[in-house]
């Protein structure tokens, strides 16, 4: 579908939004199993892999993602604690980077609706201040993001879960 659409609200949350051709339900497991987040979670690139893929999914557990690009060996962690978990629809989460390339932390709310088959994932991703969202903005966020969407769009219409 490719229709990922990315704007700020207020003064520090990103809004993203992308419409999958698949249930609800199936999102929300890409979305939250290990075993299924190794094969799309992993931004731009083929070189990319997620050795560490840990998900404690309950309200107060834990996730952890390491991404090792294959060809240098670099690595990217990041870390978050569950604050609302309620499948399939809604997820809040902390995120903080090992080595965070905009200030502080974020919080992203994680909401799925469905229709007639098309599930709609909404993201509001909320920073520490304007500054660190407006830093977010001006990255190549958007296009990982795009990339990590398309990966889990064909994820989805394989129709593997």
């Amino acid at each position: 579908m490719n229709n990922l659409k990315l704007e700020a609200e207020g003064d520090r949350t990103i809004r993203m939004t992308r419409s999958f051709n698949a249930a609800r339900t199936a999102v929300f497991d890409a979305w939250t199993k290990p075993e299924l987040l190794r094969r799309w979670l992993l931004g731009p690139g083929e070189h990319w892999s997620m050795p560490i893929c840990d998900v404690d999914l309950r309200v107060g557990g834990t996730y952890r993602f390491v991404w090792r690009n294959g060809l240098d060996g670099t690595e990217m962690g990041l870390s978050g604690k569950y604050l609302e978990v309620a499948p399939p629809s809604r997820i809040v989460a902390t995120e903080s980077f090992d080595e965070s390339w905009y200030p502080g932390s974020a919080v992203v709310e994680t909401a799925l609706t469905e229709k007639d088959g098309i599930t709609t994932l909404t993201q509001r991703i909320t920073y520490n201040s304007a500054a660190a969202r407006d830093g977010v903005l001006r990255s190549p966020m958007e296009g990982g993001v795009r990339v990590s969407y398309d990966r889990l769009e064909e994820l989805l219409t394989r129709k593997v879960l």
